[in-house]
């Protein structure tokens, strides 16, 4: 019996990787020759990027535009917003999130990495380490992203030469050590030329190492978060109040990590109330358990009050409640974040009223030297902040769980995305919980 492709890639790993750079280091360029060349690209798709490039003047077909696919991004010759991208080898599936490059779009980057595994950092090999560089490798160490590519890019540019390679890789390996990068993979290539991408270049006979592609079809991936804290954010409470089923009445979300069983004891946050699963409905049916990334229903022994906001857990592996958040930040918002800032934190699918009570630090890229209480964040810094919120929350550490150990914070006038929080640290509130989701005051 032959083997299928559906049957072979059901067998591969599934890796989610993103791409980041400063402006023109050619990281759409890598994605189109990454597609091209990895043959992922359809016949008709690659007919659309030659006429395109043709109406512009160009002579051989501009693989940026198989991934810039704004009208304004195509127009410009930039990325601007994050574009998604699905292909597959034969030895891996991918996920990949193509970020912009200019500071005005850090924050699309922030977005990109949050859920990857590997993070491309592209560098210009005639500018070589430059600013929004340290700042894309700060961001991907404060998401936690375990596997960082560094492809010096436009090798062709500096005919080729190992030293300026060696010289760039040195320099942003020290400077991620320092940032506590785990595993940094440094790849010397041309995106234009097609040097390491897919295939060996014949250029730089001095680099043994892997191509692109190859790394990323090896590259080790360990995100079976099913084994995590098991955590439910509840996003719709289902009654159907209907004669076939009067009584029904269960607690649908997406599963952020860990494992559900049924006859499992579980805790409501946070209210902390306790029940036990009497049954896990997924895709119509019953089963026994659910886990990481499955939608489900989940059905409780006891008729207790459950609403959407609250988060589900096993009753032995339940965190902790509190209304004083610490985390480290990246601002992402033009308007700056100031201490006594009014925001709105959305944790989950609970959101409630809170208050920057103080801004502790804030992160200088070039020596990685914390500036002591800046009393406001600019667009694209990074800093600590301790948050008070009106409701307690039953936050993670980010360290535990990238779903539930994040945040974001709104501006409640407009609804803006203000800024994006991993929690580094929460502690116990001082003084007695005080629920304010009913008082329009902000004072707490």
């Amino acid at each position: 019996m032959s083997t299928t492709t559906s049957e072979v890639l059901s067998e591969t790993t599934l890796l989610r990787f993103a791409t980041a750079g400063s402006v023109d280091d050619g990281k759409s360029t890598l994605v189109g020759r990454l597609l091209h060349d990895s043959k992922s690209v359809l016949a008709d798709q690659l007919e659309a990027v030659e006429r395109a490039s043709a109406s512009r003047g160009q002579d051989t077909p501009d693989l940026a535009l198989l991934t810039d696919g704004l009208r304004a991004e195509r127009e410009q010759g930039i990325t601007i917003d994050v574009a998604y991208r699905y292909f597959a080898t034969p030895r891996r599936r991918f996920i990949l999130a193509d970020t912009p490059g200019h500071v005005q779009y850090t924050r699309n980057m922030v977005t990109g990495a949050s859920t990857a595994e590997l993070t491309v950092i592209l560098v210009d090999a005639r500018n070589g380490v430059v600013e929004q560089t340290r700042r894309h490798a700060a961001i991907a160490a404060l998401l936690r992203v375990p596997h960082v590519v560094l492809a010096v890019n436009k090798m062709d540019l500096v005919d080729y030469r190992e030293a300026v390679f060696a010289a760039i890789a040195e320099e942003f390996t020290a400077y991620a050590g320092e940032l506590g990068v785990p595993e940094v993979t440094a790849i010397p290539l041309s995106a234009l030329a097609g040097d390491n991408v897919v295939d060996p270049s014949a250029h730089m006979d001095w680099y043994g190492g892997p191509t692109f592609l190859e790394h990323l079809e090896t590259v080790p991936v360990s995100h079976d978060l099913a084994h995590c804290h098991a955590r439910l954010p509840v996003q719709y409470v289902i009654r159907p109040q209907t004669a076939e089923h009067p009584d029904y009445r269960g607690y649908a979300g997406q599963i952020a990590a860990g494992t559900f069983r049924v006859g499992q004891p579980v805790t409501v946050l946070p209210s902390g109330r306790t029940s036990t699963i009497s049954g896990i409905d997924l895709l119509g049916e019953s089963v026994d358990a659910a886990w990481t990334t499955q939608s489900v229903t989940l059905l409780l022994a006891d008729d207790i009050d459950v609403s959407r906001g609250d988060l589900i857990v096993p009753t032995k592996d339940a965190p902790a409640t509190t209304q004083d958040v610490e985390a480290t930040v990246c601002h992402v918002a033009d308007q700056p974040l100031t201490v006594g800032h009014r925001v709105l934190i959305k944790h989950g699918t609970r959101t409630v009223k809170a208050i920057v009570k103080d801004i502790p630090s804030r992160l200088t890229l070039d020596d990685l030297s914390l500036h002591p209480h800046p009393g406001h964040l600019a667009a694209n810094d990074i800093g600590r902040v301790k948050i008070r919120t009106a409701q307690p929350l039953p936050v993670d550490s980010y360290a535990d769980s990238r779903r539930t150990g994040s945040f974001i914070l709104i501006d409640p006038s407009d609804g803006t995305t203000l800024t994006a929080g991993m929690v580094g640290e929460s502690f116990a509130a001082p003084e007695p919980v005080k629920d304010l989701s009913d008082d329009d005051g902000w004072d707490f």
